[in-house]
């Protein structure tokens, strides 16, 4: 018998996997984690105009969890107007292999990419 990411008997909230989906699960929490990483600062709008289909709410939302799970940082400039910036903390970089692991998987197992491989 191999060990496995969900052992049986546990349920997946209580393993490791189940923590990091619940970390980086939803629609958009990957993309803005993405987004960070390739631009190492940047501010809500900047963030919504990359993204494109999010709305106001939503991003806000997103951010503050991913600021709650110490994935991202926020930094507040004491100025007026407001200015706010998000970048990935120590502990969002270190996902990074793993989204990269992902993009990887992806490009390699597409299906289109697979259509133009087989004879």
């Amino acid at each position: 018998m191999s060990d496995t990411c969900v052992p049986t008997g546990l349920k997946l909230k209580d393993t490791g996997f189940g923590y990091t989906l619940s970390l980086v699960g939803g629609k958009y929490k990957m993309i803005i984690l993405y987004w960070l990483s390739e631009n190492k600062v940047m501010r809500h709008n900047e963030l919504k105009r990359s993204i494109g289909t999010i709305s106001f709410k939503s991003l806000s939302i997103m951010l503050k969890e991913l600021e709650a799970e110490k994935l991202i940082i926020r930094k507040e400039f004491p100025q007026i107007p407001p200015k706010v910036e998000y970048s990935l903390s120590d502990r969002g970089h270190s996902l990074m292999p793993l989204l990269n692991m992902m993009c990887e998987w992806g490009e390699k197992n597409s299906l289109p990419a697979q259509e133009a491989v087989q004879p």
